[in-house]
């Protein structure tokens, strides 16, 4: 590519607030829907993707219908003109699997396990949590969701996952699947969750270990890397949102404890 030629573009998404976000859950491979609010964020980010200008050729999302829903959304509300082989759904873009800790409340677990502990679990780079056994209440709900069925093996659902395990799945089907079409001069879409594109975000980015585990990406709100030749980027990446909505939509996903309602 020469330096006259235009810089790739990356459109990158995470999910709009989902019913286990509001209920302040932890959720991973649980298939839930969106909340109202994240129904709402979906519009807004489909808006703003509609406003940029921004022509997108190929779309990537996991299995999940948090994610699912908001492309879908994307897709309508942007009135993107592509057909169905140019969207990709796979799990190696779902979100982190959350093992024990999978449907407990989190202010909760602070109670029982302290704040320290809860923080650790959610946001140190290879410490999982404790892994889901076969009783554990949500083991057979995540193995028989219809959407995994043909989709990816049952030895290869994880039983729990720190961000180290997520990245080591996430980020070589980036390389071999999702590069390469960027290389070809496609503009790339990606609708994912909080900690699959925190590992897109480290890798594209180039951030430490120790760096991405204090990054948060805020629900429903659209983010753009231009990328050199070698995909580097090109400067920092830009919300398409006022930075005001920016802020409070990170500080809301940071929180561990509820506000009031």
């Amino acid at each position: 590519m020469g330096s006259t030629e235009k810089p790739f573009t990356v459109v990158l998404l995470r999910h709009g607030e989902s019913e286990w976000n509001n209920d302040n859950r932890f959720c991973g491979w649980v298939d839930v829907g969106l909340s109202p609010t994240g129904q709402q964020e979906a519009t807004i980010a489909a808006q703003a993707i509609a406003a940029s200008g921004i022509e997108i050729d190929m779309v990537y999302t996991s299995l999940l219908k948090r994610a699912n829903i908001t492309m879908e959304n994307i897709v309508q509300g942007a009135n993107i003109n592509i057909s169905s082989n140019q969207i990709i759904r796979d799990w190696r873009l779902n979100e982190r699997h959350y093992g024990a800790l999978t449907g407990l409340n989190k202010a909760d677990c602070v109670q029982k396990y302290g704040a320290a502990q809860v923080q650790t679990w959610r946001r140190s780079f290879d410490v999982p949590p404790a892994p889901m056994e076969d009783n554990h209440p949500y083991y057979k709900v995540i193995t028989n969701q219809p959407a995994f069925a043909g989709n990816i093996p049952l030895d290869q659902i994880p039983r729990t996952e720190s961000l180290a395990d997520l990245i080591n799945r996430t980020i070589p089907f980036w390389e071999s699947e999702v590069e390469p079409n960027i290389l070809a001069g496609k503009t790339v879409l990606c609708v994912a969750h909080g900690t699959s594109l925190r590992g897109i975000v480290k890798h594209i980015e180039s951030i430490s270990d120790e760096a991405i585990c204090k990054i948060d990406l805020p629900n429903g709100i659209p983010f753009v890397y231009k990328l050199d030749q070698n995909l580097r980027p090109l400067g920092e990446r830009k919300y398409l949102a006022d930075q005001d909505t920016v802020k409070k939509a990170v500080a809301k996903v940071a929180k561990i404890v509820p506000g009031p309602k």
